[in-house]
């Protein structure tokens, strides 16, 4: 398929940089991949499409404060210093995206608080905008983690165009959460409250969790036509031998499978065994889905309203079918559906 097949209309308008009053009241259209029918519905009513016995799929990764505003020595000029990955824990090196690029240099000095609570060399040039920091500090890794705990905002993707809050810091974060490592939310997950998670629950729905880290992959741009010429950006994730035989247990007796996010549904994918069930694994995908794509593992899934031209569309589309989806997504704009990160979610059964 080609990039321009996953062009479509989005108002600025409809871009979501609020999130819903209530997790579970958002708006959720359900699609059904066998007729295409489609259906408005609030998030909580999801509890309607799933029996006892059935597995949903979530991505318990934590995000961290990622984006860190600080000062360059001597020039005192304000930077903006976005942690992407620790390469090295003992060594306290990160791998970070610097803005404005071409003022940060090699040997440049950052100084990060009021009293220079951090303070970070750079070491190295990645890419264009990329560095490798290391951080001079002495005390424990606890210690330490506090201090960008402290400094540190909130990674709201720059679509929404506001400073983060304290709201963001609980809203831009599932309350399954659990594993530090993502430097974007996994967004599907955000509409499940405490009270659904019970309701779902005591329905007999059983929990599978697996964590895939979300790095800034996730907003790349494809830039090439050709779908077959685009390269992911690698993702850490792991999933636990437990959670792998919840979901191999639900595929024998073939239940419904949810994957809730396309980060989910991208790690459970990458760990496919030859006869087609899920193994447990520890590993970094680099997995592009778009169609057409033979799922093995789930047939359903939960997620949001993605951009034009977005891998996450095209994963959308494989797995919906690509007619069903781009007509969802017409029908999403005329309704007014609330798009992206904090925006309304889309059911696919």
């Amino acid at each position: 398929m080609k990039l321009s097949q996953f062009k479509f209309n989005l108002p600025d308008s409809l871009i979501a940089s609020t999130p819903s009053e209530n997790r579970d009241e958002a708006r959720l259209m359900v699609l059904h991949k066998d007729s295409g029918k489609i259906e408005h519905k609030i998030f909580k009513d999801v509890l309607d499409y799933f029996d006892d016995k059935d597995v949903m799929i979530l991505n318990n990764t934590k995000v961290f404060p990622a984006r860190l505003y600080g000062n360059k020595e001597k020039t005192g000029a304000t930077i903006e210093v976005f942690l992407l990955r620790e390469l090295n824990k003992e060594l306290r090196l990160w791998d970070v995206l610097v803005d404005p690029a071409r003022k940060i240099r090699v040997g440049n000095k950052l100084y990060f608080g009021d009293d220079d609570l951090l303070v970070a060399e750079v070491v190295d040039n990645t890419t264009s905008r990329g560095r490798t920091i290391r951080f001079l500090f002495d005390g424990t890794d606890e210690e330490f983690r506090k201090n960008v705990e402290i400094l540190g905002e909130t990674p709201l993707p720059k679509y929404i165009k506001r400073k983060a809050t304290a709201q963001d810091k609980e809203r831009y974060q599932t309350i399954f959460a659990k594993h530090e490592g993502a430097v974007a939310a996994p967004t599907a997950g955000l509409h499940f409250s405490r009270e659904l998670m019970k309701r779902l629950e005591l329905k007999g729905i059983e929990f599978a969790e697996v964590t895939l880290h979300v790095g800034l992959g996730t907003f790349r741009p494809v830039e090439v036509e050709d779908l077959t010429k685009h390269k992911m950006d690698s993702e850490q994730f792991i999933i636990e031998d437990r959670d792998a035989r919840i979901v191999n247990k639900a595929l024998e007796e073939k239940r419904r499978i949810c994957a809730v996010g396309t980060t989910s549904m991208r790690a459970i994918e990458s760990a496919v065994s030859a006869s087609h069930t899920l193994k447990a694994a520890s590993d970094w995908t680099s997995k592009f889905i778009f169609p057409p794509y033979d799922f093995s593992i789930a047939n359903s899934m939960i997620t949001n309203f993605h951009t034009p031209e977005s891998t996450l569309l095209m994963m959308i589309a494989a797995f919906g079918g690509y007619d069903n989806v781009m007509n969802a997504y017409e029908i999403a704009v005329k309704e007014k559906y609330r798009f992206y990160s904090y925006g309304d979610a889309m059911l696919i059964i």
